[in-house]
């Protein structure tokens, strides 16, 4: 992603290996596990069942925790940013953004963050789409999980 310009139709990371083949695999494993439990069946076939479901769970909480720990340094990043660029009698609302509002702040430029910010808590703007539509000057974040 790096060799192009980052923007907000091109931002989401999607990684082939790990979105499309292991998922499908584990997909494929879990409908095979569940065919043969409805077929006549031990009880060796329900425990692959199980473990078709547990390793779906385990590829869906991989992904999860380590996005829940970027959002949490984003939401710092953030707010030393802002700290930084907003005005001093600004500077008191920044405990109002919600990690979702500071998730998708983070990629305006400093030029037009504060005026960004300010428009996200006035029309209280809490979807992460709406607010990256409405940076003008992308900041690319090619360090995501």
């Amino acid at each position: 992603m790096a060799d192009r310009p980052q923007t907000f139709e091109n931002h989401a990371r999607f990684v082939p290996g790990f979105h499309g083949v292991a998922f499908g695999l584990l997909v494929i494993n879990l409908l095979w596990s569940l065919y043969r439990v409805v077929r006549p069946s031990g009880i060796d076939t329900i425990m692959q069942l199980l473990l078709a479901v547990a390793l779906l769970l385990l590829f869906v909480y991989v992904r999860q925790f380590p996005l829940t720990v970027q959002d949490r340094v984003i939401r710092l990043e953030m707010r030393l940013r802002l700290a930084r660029l907003l005005p001093p009698e600004v500077t008191p609302a920044i405990d109002r953004f919600t990690v979702d509002q500071l998730v998708a702040l983070r990629f305006a430029s400093d030029e037009e963050l504060p005026a960004l910010a300010r428009q996200v808590l006035d029309q209280s703007l809490t979807d992460r789409k709406v607010i990256k539509k409405l940076v003008k000057n992308w900041q690319a974040d090619n360090l995501r999980a």
